[in-house]
């Protein structure tokens, strides 16, 4: 069997498959220790976490809109328009309070997250015919990440999204953990009696996606039921979403494109090219978190600068923009254009 990768096993393996395995295998190793960085480095893991990986992720979606001449120029107002809505929707939600803000930004970001799982697998699904081993495929994927969310939302958390209480108000819900945990487990059992008898029937594994399934499952369990732990649900969280990201943005939007497709972002296929990529979403994540920190949170850094609060009703929203933006785009970016018969 040909494996769908999406440039090859080693680049597929390490930066987009792994990461939940490998943050897993670390987390099982040293749990002590990284339990333990949480008050003794707090500034560097979210120097890395948040900055580097988690905020570099969401602008390294430049690569492919708005750094991409020639996708502005067929879908200008798209490009436009959704960071106009972000703001525009941001000022409004925050009319209602931090606490709404944050709560349906968080909402939003969860849906996102989601997608982004089911995107890989129909990736890695893409010369499969559309039966029903995929649907019970697509199902698996999101049973895996709607399980823990759901689970949260009625079991408190030591954690966050974004803020404290953001989904305290979806505690008022009747109690469904058992239902959903039989059904999860069902769901489960279902996929891997499926992709065991096919693996027997056809002497074929569909490798990427099936690991990528996996993946999704550990990561999402351990990260939010398993263990109740603010940094090891940042460290499965933001690696197994964030690395993957990057590198399939990377790997579609630059290293698979041809020469003359790339115009002036030609400079980033070389080996120093990858080098610069990485810099500048870095550089991008770097400067957005200074300004949060400075203008707003004043958590890990301060200029000792005071916004009047009527002005953090607009400064809040616009902030979020690039990664509001991120989400929305997201809907419409990836899309395949239909087939016209």
């Amino acid at each position: 069997m040909k494996q769908p990768w999406i440039h090859n096993a080693k680049t597929d393996g390490w930066l987009i498959l792994s990461p939940p395995f490998l943050v897993l295998l670390i987390i099982f190793l040293f749990q002590k220790q990284i339990q333990g960085l949480e008050s003794s480095y707090s500034f560097y893991t979210w120097l890395f976490l948040i900055v580097f990986v988690d905020v570099a992720h969401v602008y390294s979606t430049l690569f492919k809109t708005y750094f991409v001449k020639g996708e502005i120029q067929k879908r200008k107002l798209l490009y436009i328009g959704i960071p106009l809505i972000s703001w525009v929707l941001g000022i409004i939600l925050f009319q209602f309070g931090g606490l709404t803000f944050w709560s349906v930004l968080a909402l939003v970001a969860v849906f996102h997250f989601i997608r982004q799982q089911y995107g890989f697998m129909r990736i890695y699904a893409r010369f499969e015919p559309n039966n029903w081993s995929k649907r019970i495929d697509e199902v698996a994927v999101y049973a895996a990440t709607l399980y823990p969310m759901l689970y949260w939302f009625k079991t408190p958390r030591a954690f966050t999204w974004f803020v404290n209480n953001e989904f305290d108000w979806l505690q008022n819900l009747p109690d469904y953990t058992g239902f959903i945990t039989v059904l999860y487990f069902g769901i489960l059992m279902t996929w891997l009696i499926k992709t065991a008898f096919e693996a027997f029937k056809t002497k074929q594994l569909n490798i990427p996606k099936t690991a990528l399934i996996t993946g999704t499952y550990l990561s999402w369990y351990f990260g939010i039921v398993y263990f109740n732990n603010d940094l090891l649900f940042t460290f499965l969280n933001v690696i197994s979403h964030g690395i993957p990201y990057i590198a399939l943005i990377y790997i579609r939007e630059i290293r698979q494109k041809e020469n003359s497709q790339l115009n002036r972002l030609l400079i980033f296929k070389s080996v120093m090219g990858i080098f610069l990529f990485i810099g500048v979403i870095l550089g991008f994540a770097f400067l957005e978190e200074f300004l949060w920190e400075t203008l707003v949170w004043n958590e890990h850094f301060s200029l000792d600068f005071t916004v009047p609060e009527i002005l953090l009703q607009f400064l809040v929203p616009l902030l979020v923009v690039p990664q509001l933006t991120h989400y929305l785009l997201d809907g419409f970016i990836w899309r395949k254009p239909k087939k016209v018969s």
